[in-house]
C-alpha cells in the first residue's frame, strides 16, 4: 500500500507543518546564489508542499515532485504558483535537472532498503547541474538507537486523530504503524491504518559516495540555525563546474 493516503496525508498537512517552518531558512539561505541566477530547484518528496510554499514566495522557480497521489493533490491546491508539482517515485525514476535539489522529511529513508538508499544519493546528485547545490535530511542509525522503547503517541485535533506506535525489526529499520481516525461530513468517524518503514544508514559514508558523482558535501546537524530531532543529520553540497 503506499505510504501517505488522502487521511494521513491531511493530518499531516494540518498538524506537522513545523519541520518545513524551521528548515526553510536555513536552505533558503544556502540557496541564495540559485535565487540570483534565476535557477530551478528540484524537491524531490514535496509532500503537501510546505516547504515548497517556502521556496516559492521566495522567488524560487520549484519543480516539486512526490510519490504520493494524496500528497500532490493537497500541494497543488498549496502551491498553485510552483513551476510544475508531478509524480516520481525514487530511486529509479530520472529525474530532472536543476540548479538545485532540495529534500526534507527524510525521503530517501523511505526507500525499501540500504542499495535504494544509495541509488537515490546517486540519483539527486545526477540531477544536479555544474556548480548545483544540493540539501537534504536523512536517518542515521541514531535515529533508531535515540528512539529504542519509544512510548505511543498520539496527536488529536477537531476532525483526525492519530496514533502512532514504534519498532525497530532489525538494528537499521525504524517502523511507525500510524492509525489515524478522521470525521466524516456526518459526524461518524473512519478509520485508516498505515506502517512506514525507514531505512537507517551510516552517514558518514554519504560524502564518498556523492564525491564519485561529482559532489562535494558535508553531513551536519542542522540546514542553519534549526535544531533537528537526535538522528537526523543533514547533507548540504555543491557539484563541481560552473
Amino acid at each position: 500500500m503506499p505510504y501517505y493516503r488522502e487521511d494521513l496525508a491531511r493530518a499531516h498537512h494540518l498538524g506537522f507543518g513545523a519541520h518545513a517552518d524551521m528548515c526553510a531558512p536555513g536552505i533558503l539561505k544556502f540557496l541564495e546564489p540559485v535565487l540570483a541566477e534565476k535557477g530551478l530547484v528540484l524537491e524531490v518528496g514535496c509532500g503537501s508542499g510546505l516547504l515548497t510554499r517556502h521556496l516559492v514566495d521566495a522567488g524560487h522557480r520549484v519543480i516539486a515532485t512526490d510519490a504520493s497521489p494524496a500528497m500532490l493533490e493537497l500541494a497543488r491546491g498549496y502551491v498553485p504558483d510552483a513551476e510544475a508539482i508531478e509524480q516520481l517515485e525514487m530511486p529509479d525514476a530520472r529525474l530532472p535537472k536543476a540548479d538545485a535539489v532540495v529534500s526534507i522529511g527524510h525521503v530517501l529513508s523511505y526507500l525499501p532498503d540500504e542499495a535504494a538508499v544509495w541509488r537515490g544519493v546517486a540519483a539527486v546528485a545526477q540531477a544536479l547541474r555544474p556548480g548545483g547545490l544540493v540539501a537534504f535530511d536523512i536517518c542515521d542509525l541514531e535515529w533508531g538507537r535515540a528512539r529504542q522503547g519509544a512510548p505511543v503517541q498520539a496527536r488529536v485535533s477537531e476532525d483526525w486523530a492519530l496514533i502512532t506506535r514504534f519498532s525497530m525489526p532489525v538494528p537499521a529499520q525504524f517502523v511507525r504503524e500510524m492509525t489515524i481516525f478522521t470525521r466524516n461530513d456526518d459526524g461518524s468517524w473512519r478509520r485508516d491504518d498505515e506502517r512506514h518503514e525507514n531505512v537507517l544508514i551510516d552517514t558518514s559514508a554519504i560524502p564518498e559516495a556523492l564525491a564519485k558523482n561529482g559532489v562535494d558535501a558535508v553531513v551536519g546537524g542542522s540546514f542553519g540555525d534549526e535544531v533537528l530531532p537526535e538522528g537526523l543529520l543533514t547533507v548540504m553540497g555543491q557539484r563541481s563546474g560552473s
